[in-house]
């Protein structure tokens, strides 16, 4: 018998395209959601048997706040978070708040198809090779994390990370190009390059890529500061700097700066 669920993400290609596959394996879908900061409103209001709750930044205060919210007014809803693997005090934050399982947001359908069922019944879902490898974190922190997802927003162009946040966000060319105010075909272009550098085949995997490793929280942090520059204002490595930067009344004074003539 299949699932009454609905999937709420920040990012509504992810939620869609889980949605859908779910769909064709016979669950009911109440709803593909997006953002998650209106989740428990949602799950509140539609009452699934299942919440599946994407979310990339585990470790962020207040991530699980929803399904706290979610378990007091709606105690029969269960919830089952889909993110990166997380420290075991990521784990243990979403079971605290009340989540019934911990899936990884790169596992397989078949995977998240046999948590949902086991979280129905009442049991935990958490794979052991997740539990392991979080307690393994633990027992064995590196001493310097490898960033992927630093690494990977060094190789994207402001407008590739523009491009492809909109791509996350289920933007086709048509609306990518309109957006950006730019000509459709300079859109396809900007999005081929974003998949090659990505190294990854298609849309939705740079998409399931970019929020797995946190990338799009990443640049959504870098436009905001962006933005509080000014938005004019060039930010990053292609911001005139030195003998070619344009002066003007505003120029910060300093031992540089050109003396008046003499009077």
């Amino acid at each position: 018998m299949g699932v009454r669920l609905m999937v709420v993400d920040d990012h509504r290609l992810l939620a869609e395209a889980l949605a859908s596959a779910l769909k064709l394996r016979g669950h009911r879908v109440l709803a593909a959601a997006a953002p998650s900061a209106g989740a428990a409103e949602l799950v509140v209001s539609r009452a699934p048997e299942v919440c599946l709750l994407g979310t990339a930044a585990p470790a962020r205060p207040g991530a699980f706040d929803p399904v706290v919210r979610i378990k007091k007014e709606r105690p029969q809803v269960a919830v089952v978070v889909l993110g990166p693997v997380p420290s075991p005090r990521g784990i243990a934050a979403a079971f605290a708040a009340g989540a019934s399982g911990y899936v990884r947001n790169d596992e397989r359908i078949e995977g998240v198809e046999r948590a949902m069922m086991k979280a129905r019944a009442g049991e935990s879902a958490v794979s052991p090779q997740l539990l392991q490898q979080a307690f393994e974190e633990l027992l064995h922190p590196a001493a310097q994390p490898d960033d992927e997802g630093a690494r990977l927003l060094e190789l994207l162009t402001p407008r590739e990370v523009e491009v492809l946040m909109r791509v996350a966000d289920g933007e086709d060319t048509r609306l990518i190009a309109a957006g950006m105010d730019i000509a459709p075909s300079t859109a396809r272009t900007h999005v081929q390059r974003v998949l090659m550098k990505l190294e990854v085949g298609s849309r939705l995997e740079a998409a399931a890529l970019a929020a797995r490793t946190g990338l799009l929280d990443r640049a959504g942090g870098q436009a905001a500061r962006a933005t509080a520059v000014g938005p004019d204002a060039p930010v990053g490595p292609d911001a005139p700097v030195g003998p070619d930067a344009p002066a003007g009344p505003d120029a910060p004074a300093g031992p540089d700066a050109p003396m008046p003539p003499p009077g």
